[in-house]
């Protein structure tokens, strides 16, 4: 297992967000945790990335990088620039920086903006530069905090479509945080469901569907009315 968090229960002070959580995953599998608002979803992302404690359980995991939900692209640097921030943190220069970054920027779909300022890019280009910045960092397991959450319904469309296509490029661990059902039957292996406040996970669902994926095919529409269901329509 790359990730393996086992009867977690996490507390701030008298609010109970996580309370005897497990969840796993193998190497270069996709798990989404499904879940209300307040659930602790994000809590359980950095216990991952070591930015927490859990009060009890273990967490065992692989060295994690986090996507959080707000794409943090720093506003006086370039697309490329703040795509190879995580190299130049790990000690690489500028220049060195730059070079790997560029090399990605044809597959990623950003060719021709490797100057751009934050400003100047759409919603769905932050995000995948923020995604390629979160990838360059080397890490074998990749925590996503509702990378698309701020996104309009189309953009959002799309770019779960582009996110599949780059995780068959370039296969990672995932934890896939979202409270978009039917964006965790198209992007997962696994599915695992938390309740309301304190978060515990009351469900898992496998996906075990080929991919690609297309939210009109009858197995997907099924699956994520099982999910809702188990959700008790919360999601």
């Amino acid at each position: 297992m790359d990730l393996e968090l086992t009867s977690v229960r996490k507390a701030y002070g008298d609010v109970v967000a996580l309370d005897g959580v497990t969840v796993r995953a193998a190497a270069n599998e996709t798990v989404a945790v499904v879940g209300p608002s307040g659930c602790g979803k994000s809590t359980l992302l950095e216990l991952i990335c070591g930015l927490a404690e859990p009060d009890a359980g273990a967490v065992n995991s692989a060295p994690a990088a986090l996507m959080p939900q707000r794409d943090g692209l720093l506003p006086w640097l370039s697309a490329l620039d703040n795509a190879g921030l995580a190299l130049r943190v790990g000690g690489a220069s500028r220049q060195q920086a730059r070079e790997r970054a560029h090399g990605h920027f044809v597959a990623f779909g950003l060719e021709g903006f490797e100057t751009a300022r934050p400003r100047e890019l759409s919603g769905g280009m932050r995000q995948r530069v923020a995604f390629l910045r979160t990838l360059l960092a080397g890490r074998p397991v990749l925590c996503l905090d509702e990378p698309f959450g701020s996104l309009d319904t189309l953009t959002r469309q799309q770019m779960q479509e582009w996110l599949a296509a780059a995780l068959a490029r370039e296969p990672r661990t995932v934890l896939l945080v979202t409270h978009d059902v039917e964006e965790a039957v198209l992007l997962a292996d696994r599915i695992v469901l938390l309740s309301a406040r304190p978060g515990r996970a009351t469900a898992t669902l496998d996906v075990p569907l080929a991919r690609p994926r297309r939210r009109t095919d009858l197995a997907v529409v099924e699956l994520r009315e099982r999910a809702l269901k188990a959700l008790g329509g919360d999601a």
